[in-house]
């Protein structure tokens, strides 16, 4: 990912070091690798930055500035598209006119077929030539546009090209714009795929920059997308061999297509022979558009993407993949897609009957989704791997749906590993985030496991901020988290943790301290029974009379004193004359209600939290009784729940200063501060 500004093409070029390898080794080819990388960040920054001149020089009054990239993009897109087809396109229009009115998509097939091309133009137009003269560039615009192949027609739909290119006809600034892209080169030889993946990139930040934090619900930084790959393949290395290798690799929430141009390179730089198939869905109509037209640019299928709501129609219905990749919305409200969710929830199996979150926050529903779209296990050790981004709640929030959702994960054994970014990652948010790697079939020693890994200090600052984007993940930094992934031991308990589920699940079980109280008649006492109808004043004299009788006996004391002095004792009364003459009294027995039952000392009640994998004898010893010898449970009223306490796991205490060492600093500043406001009066 490049960034805003011209002054920081050098951090441009820094970042965009990373993006080609997954390991890291001391080798002179891959150090001349990294240089001819850094030359091709530096080209593909220019560029970009002189697409972008578009908005300075012609958009600037007319579009509101958080809207330049709506119009920039298109233009870019079309621009590469042509360039792509300049070289062939004479010939394939005249063989296109040769095949006569045959159906569209048998003349895509055609097209495939003979010039391995997925889309085509059969205008006699193109942006130069529109360019080369000032009238009817609308309507010469439109035509040209209609000369592409059917397959590629929603891309110009969802980017919205025909009213874009109206406002700026009647602004008179449509011709300029087509002048502009006419003459920026960016044909295949000039820019290779990734590096016109690395332009569109930068354009994009650029303008969902200028949107705000918006660009956070469907932009995900390279440095992350790339850990998310690393620790995704890990472990795949035999079964990526051979020249008969087959993936398929999708993304419910596909945005711009970015992680799946990320992770096919990956694959495809582990085993040059291997076959990729990349699915997406998308809804945002500009992502959607930019998404599709970049995996075309890639050599993708025309379908690889599709548009729609993943929530409401998932697209790929009865189909699993190989590796899933998302990073859903933090905290979606799915308030509009509530009714055919449940809908879908009631189906017994299905993605979504596993629970459902709080209407606020839908991430869970995505990361549900995800599991159930992966390909199961193989005896040849294959099954489906998914990525996921989250934020913290998916961890631990506690109502019932979230529950639900990680019980079933927990007990299925799909969580294979979580990861902890670095704060500030994002371009949107620099809450914490955290990666959830789901697994059909691990290793055998990782099966029954969960490994968590703290990779928050795994980072380095940015010269420039991006956004909220403060810090990346450098090829060390994501080299770290690999090898803590590959270890999977405790063995650096600060950064890696191997659990078990039943560490995770948990029983709050109410721990109560008996009371032991004493009787003592108050006058008190006496006023809060006044309020009662079947209290007399004839009943205080009986109240002085049991002062000092043990509490436990109050149940057989007071109707038998009521009565000797020809009173009423109704259970009531006999309750509120319990309460109301009780006092603590540690040398008092342990206190019973009238019933036998153990009465708890007041603002001692609690709940313990003990984890599915103790022993709930063993843990009450431990962690309560040395403290509260009188502590009482009651195990068959437990609640049972799960959370992955990500900080508290991973919490390491510090031994604080001496107060010595405390008290001579601050006497140290005192006397600094001394000598300042002295120096000042003087």
């Amino acid at each position: 990912m490049t960034i805003v500004s011209s002054e920081a093409s050098q951090n441009v070029a820094f970042l965009i070091q990373d993006s080609c390898n997954i390991s890291d080794t001391a080798s002179n080819e891959q150090e001349r690798a990294g240089m001819a990388e850094h030359a091709a960040a530096s080209t593909s920054t220019t560029t970009a930055r002189i697409v972008w001149d578009t908005a300075d020089k012609f958009l600037r009054d007319i579009v509101e500035p958080e809207d330049y990239g709506d119009f920039i993009l298109p233009f870019t897109v079309l621009r590469r598209l042509e360039c792509m087809l300049a070289a062939s396109k004479d010939e394939v229009t005249k063989f296109v006119a040769s095949l006569g009115s045959l159906p569209p998509y048998l003349i895509d097939i055609a097209v495939k077929d003979k010039f391995g091309l997925s889309f085509y133009n059969v205008s006699p137009l193109d942006l130069a030539t529109i360019a080369s003269v000032d009238d009817n560039v609308e309507k010469s615009l439109q035509n040209y546009i209609a000369g592409f192949s059917h397959n590629i027609a929603d891309i110009w739909v969802s980017f919205e090209f025909a009213r874009r290119a109206k406002i700026l006809a009647d602004a008179n600034r449509l011709h300029s714009v087509v002048k502009h892209f006419s003459t920026i080169d960016l044909a295949p030889g000039k820019l290779e795929n990734t590096a016109m993946g690395d332009v569109f990139e930068d354009v994009m930040y650029r303008a969902f920059n200028k949107k705000g934090k918006a660009a956070g619900a469907f932009y995900t930084p390279r440095d992350a997308i790339k850990l998310m790959v690393d620790i995704l393949i890990a472990n795949d290395d035999d079964t990526l061999a051979g020249d008969s290798a087959l993936r398929s690799i999708y993304d419910p929430t596909a945005g711009s297509g970015g992680m799946l141009l990320v992770a096919q390179d990956a694959l495809r730089r582990m085993n040059e022979k291997i076959d990729v198939t990349l699915y997406g869905q998308e809804l945002m109509p500009s992502a959607f558009a930019l998404g599709k037209a970049d995996l075309l640019i890639q050599g993708g299928r025309p379908d690889a993407i599709k548009q729609g709501n993943t929530l409401v129609e998932d697209l790929y219905e009865g189909q699993t993949f190989d590796y899933v990749l998302s990073n859903p919305p933090f905290g979606k409200d799915w308030s509009a897609d509530e009714k055919s969710v449940r809908e879908q929830a009631k189906k017994h199996g299905s993605r979504f009957s596993h629970g459902l979150p709080s209407i606020s926050d839908g991430q869970m529903l995505f990361l549900a989704h995800c599991a159930s779209k992966l390909s199961p296990a193989a005896k040849n050790g294959q099954g489906g791997r998914a990525a996921v981004v989250s934020n913290a709640s998916p961890l631990f929030t506690g109502d019932k749906g979230p529950s639900a959702i990680r019980q079933w994960l927990l007990e299925e054994d799909l969580i294979d590993a979580i990861v902890a970014l670095p704060t500030d990652m994002f371009y949107g948010t620099g809450i914490p985030t955290y990666l959830w790697f789901l697994d059909t079939n691990k290793d055998p020693e990782r099966r029954g496991k969960i490994q968590l890994i703290d990779g928050t200090g795994q980072s380095r600052l940015l010269r420039k901020p991006m956004g909220e984007k403060r810090r990346e993940m450098s090829r060390g930094n994501r080299e770290t988290v690999l090898e803590a992934y590959r270890a999977f031991e405790d063995a650096d308990p600060e950064i890696s943790r191997v659990m078990a589920p039943q560490d995770l699940m948990f029983q709050d079980i109410p721990v109560s301290k008996q009371a032991r109280l004493a009787t003592r008649f108050s006058e008190d006492a006496v006023e809060e029974l006044r309020g009662r109808r079947d209290f007399t004043e004839g009943h205080v004299a009986v109240l002085k009379a049991l002062d000092g009788t043990p509490w436990n006996e109050l149940p057989k004391s007071f109707p038998q004193a009521a009565k000797a002095a020809g009173l009423k004792a109704p259970l009531g009364l006999l309750d509120a004359v319990m309460k109301t003459m009780a006092v603590v009294d540690e040398s008092a027995p342990p206190a019973v209600d009238r019933k036998g039952k153990p009465v708890a000392a007041d603002g001692w009640k609690m709940t313990e939290r003990v984890a599915m994998s103790q022993d709930v004898a063993e843990h009450m010893e431990r962690d309560v009784l040395r403290f509260a010898p009188d502590a009482q449970w009651d195990e068959s009223k437990a609640k049972h729940g799960n959370e992955i306490p990500f900080t508290r796991i991973f919490f390491v205490p510090r031994e604080p200063r001496p107060l010595a060492e405390i008290d001579a600093k601050v006497q140290m500043i005192m006397g600094e501060l001394a000598d300042m406001f002295k120096a000042v009066s003087d």
